[in-house]
């Protein structure tokens, strides 16, 4: 599994380099399994190397949880699901009361 560079914001043309390298192999290895859908792929890892937020919309079958599985993997993070529905309470995602 790949790991995240470290890098600053004077990072040197090397690390500049093996963080363009690290995106594009994330990016290669999700659209081996996930075809078409790049721009979510693109906005997806901008969400995420930039500690942003990103919610997944659309119709079932798109691969919205497909993609986010594989991604996790890809680069060695943990993945779980929850089902939104209307009788979700807090306890259910934080797994205590509040």
């Amino acid at each position: 599994m790949a790991t995240i560079p470290e890098t600053s914001s004077t990072s040197t043309p090397a690390e500049t380099q093996q963080t363009i390298e690290f995106i594009r192999a994330i990016r290669e290895r999700v659209a081996t399994v996930v075809v078409g859908q790049d721009i979510v792929v693109e906005r997806l890892l901008i969400a995420l190397f930039t500690g942003g937020h990103l919610l997944l919309q659309g119709v079932p079958g798109l691969a919205k949880t497909l993609l986010v599985s594989v991604l996790s993997k890809s680069i060695a993070l943990e993945f779980a699901r929850i089902q939104f529905t209307i009788d979700l309470l807090p306890s259910d995602i934080l797994g205590s009361e509040i």
